[in-house]
């Protein structure tokens, strides 16, 4: 059978393929150079660092090293007026610099009375936030519990953030929600909890307030034992804030003490390659902050410590970007 096409038919052929192949070139190309650029900002936050958190030099300290967010503290922010708070955000935009996330104030680990008591001056510290324009809060879960078996601590900490969530959402704060992942952490008492991001997404879900999603740091990310794909697996919208540092080497991940950490590339234990390049992929837009937990970092000056802690975030990020 003679399969060679007709004269017309073949030249078609023919230029249709190499336009075929100089489309799927220029994709390819394209899919080789195209690289989401990064939305997340270096945060400034004195205390995992150790640096005495003076928020009216938070400011100078953040152009001096090269962050782009600083830290809001409420109790600061709510005795400004609304003169020198005006001041304190253009000083802020003349640095280029955006809001990062809240600690929470509430305990709601603990007794009810300690949490009804926290619940009460939620909403004055949520109105100086929304006042100064910060838009997030974090805080962290127990890994176990003495007393509470697993579905207990479920329910109580779902009705209780849930409450706290609310507050926090009617002035348009997001609450992110940490899980502690070290084997250490979770077998340490009777009753384990929550230690993994699937546990967390669980908990998320109970609470069914749509401000609420993960803090997620690199430290439990690798504690847990989870991978590249649990991370893309998250929306930019899921993140509210995300921690970074790095492990001591030659330690079992099921070894690994929760306070005995590094600054991020120190060691190389922790991939924050991956980390963070997930977070640019999923286009995460919010604040990075390093919390190492290093003593040696502590016995350092404020400015030695600042750029130290710069300097490792710049490398992470650039690590990520390559």
């Amino acid at each position: 059978m003679n399969h060679i096409l007709p004269a017309m038919n073949r030249r078609r052929f023919l230029h249709a393929t190499a336009a075929s192949l100089a489309g799927l070139g220029a994709v390819t190309a394209l899919s080789q150079t195209a690289r989401p650029a990064r939305k997340f900002s270096l945060c400034l936050a004195c205390g995992p660092i150790g640096v005495p958190g003076d928020p009216r030099k938070l400011i100078g300290w953040a152009r001096q090293f090269g962050f782009e967010a600083i830290e809001p503290a409420a109790d600061f922010l709510g005795k400004l007026s609304d003169a020198e708070l005006a001041a304190y955000r253009e000083e802020m935009k003349e640095a280029k610099l955006v809001w990062g996330a809240a600690g929470l104030p509430v305990d709601f680990r603990g007794a009810e009375s300690a949490f009804e008591q926290g619940m009460k001056s939620l909403p004055g510290f949520a109105q100086s936030l929304q006042r100064a324009g910060v838009t997030r809060v974090a805080t962290w879960l127990s890994p176990s519990s003495r007393s509470l078996t697993y579905m207990a601590n479920f329910r109580q900490h779902a009705r209780r953030l849930r409450e706290a969530a609310r507050v926090l959402g009617d002035r348009g704060l997001r609450l992110g929600l940490e899980y502690v992942g070290p084997k250490t952490s979770w077998s340490a008492a009777r009753h384990p909890f929550i230690h993994t991001m699937a546990e967390m997404k669980d908990l998320i879900a109970e609470i069914g307030r749509d401000n609420v999603g993960f803090l997620l740091d690199c430290w439990h990310w690798y504690t847990a034992q989870e991978t590249e794909a649990d991370l893309l697996s998250l929306r930019a919208s899921d993140v509210v804030l995300c921690h970074l540092n790095d492990a001591p080497p030659n330690v079992p991940v099921d070894q690994q003490i929760d306070n005995r950490r590094g600054l991020p590339c120190a060691t190389g234990v922790i991939d924050v390659k991956a980390f963070l390049g997930a977070m640019i992929r999923i286009g995460y837009d919010g604040p990075v902050v390093c919390e190492p937990f290093t003593q040696e970092l502590r016995q350092k000056t404020p400015e030695e410590a600042l750029a130290a802690v710069a300097a490792a975030l710049k490398k992470a990020v650039a690590l990520a970007e390559s």
